[in-house]
């Protein structure tokens, strides 16, 4: 593992404690989301309780594992680091406070911001699990257009598409799904209701789920019946804003400047305050990892890196529209994940 070598030399420090269920899966294969792993130069641990022994030691290839029972720090403490990284972002202070108290001798350092960074190229493996994920979101839309009718809910939509991408080989969700019809549409997180579908209205549709441990994220805005010539008109802005902005991707572009592309389309139509988020997240064993597409982001964009890209319009008591993809970043382009059309479809 010369990249957390590099970081150990890099850091000062003897051995990184790993605590979140992202990363413990990133470096060892361990999929039991609970223990700890803890990486050093010349060896890699992984410490669960008897729950997970067996799991451990068929998943963790390379990794010693140490069976604890009420609690790790006593074997932590054995391995005498004077100087560990820790993930400051993933635990609570109780959490901190039990480390601090139990290894006393040493010296603790946050260390989220650079396993974060680790993670934002992928690897193959990840790339072909992200856009299998992805597939699967595409078979969901493709399923769900034949299942929307007036007077369903949104419930039942949503869990229309969870069960669909589960029974199609989903291991869960990657988020809570978002289905959202006519002007429950204008919320950008909005929550299933029971609410149903109306003849003229649009349904939005945020959905993704976990394969293999990696998320997909994908949206699609639908109508029922015949809209308004408004609807259509917004519709047609988010599109052109995330067709020009998917078309601005690639290595070494400003992640806030592939923002910009869509926000000033959307601007210059007259709803620029009506696009109120970011343009899109990077993707991978979390639903949100970095970089972001924002127009105050730092970060470069990068061969590898998975991204969203989910230009919206959110008008209050109207509707909202939201079209998003998830792209592979390449060297002079990007991939596209997300296959469905992105045509403005009226069942």
């Amino acid at each position: 593992m010369l990249e957390i070598k590099d970081i150990l030399k890099e850091e000062g420090i003897d051995g990184i404690i790993i605590t979140s269920s992202e990363n413990i899966y990133y470096f060892s294969g361990f999929t039991g989301g609970e223990g700890f792993a803890v990486l050093t130069a010349d060896k890699n641990y992984i410490l669960v309780d008897g729950r997970y022994t067996i799991q451990a030691k068929e998943q963790a290839k390379g990794f010693e594992v140490i069976e604890f029972k009420k609690a790790p720090y006593e074997h932590i403490e054995k391995l005498s680091l004077k100087n560990a990284g820790f993930e400051e972002k993933a635990i609570s202070y109780y959490q901190y406070n039990n480390l601090c108290n139990n290894l006393k001798a040493t010296k603790l350092k946050g260390v989220s911001d650079l396993l974060s960074k680790l993670r934002q190229v992928k690897r193959q493996d990840e790339i072909d699990n992200l856009r299998q994920a992805e597939k699967i979101g595409d078979m969901a839309f493709e399923h769900i257009l034949r299942f929307i009718r007036p007077n369903i809910s949104e419930r039942e939509i949503a869990l229309e598409l969870e069960y669909f991408m589960k029974k199609n080989g989903a291991d869960g969700l990657s988020f809570d799904t978002i289905v959202a019809v006519g002007s429950h549409s204008a919320l950008p997180h909005a929550r299933p209701t029971n609410a149903v579908v109306e003849t003229g209205k649009v349904v939005l549709m945020d959905y993704g789920c976990i394969y293999n441990g990696y998320c997909s994220d994908m949206t699609r805005t639908v109508a029922v019946g015949n809209v308004d010539d408004k609807t259509k008109n917004i519709y047609d802005i988010v599109l052109d804003a995330q067709i020009s902005a998917l078309k601005s991707i690639k290595s070494g572009v400003n992640a806030k400047d592939v923002d910009k592309v869509a926000r000033d389309i959307i601007t210059s139509n007259g709803y620029g305050e009506n696009f109120n988020h970011s343009l899109g997240h990077g993707v991978g064993l979390q639903i949100h990892e970095q970089p972001n597409l924002s127009y105050s982001s730092s970060s470069v964009l990068q061969e590898g890196n998975v991204v969203t890209v989910e230009p919206g319009i959110y008008i209050e008591g109207f509707c909202g529209i939201r079209i998003e993809d998830m792209v592979l970043v390449t060297t002079n382009n990007c991939e596209n994940f997300t296959h469905s059309t992105k045509d403005f479809i009226i069942l």
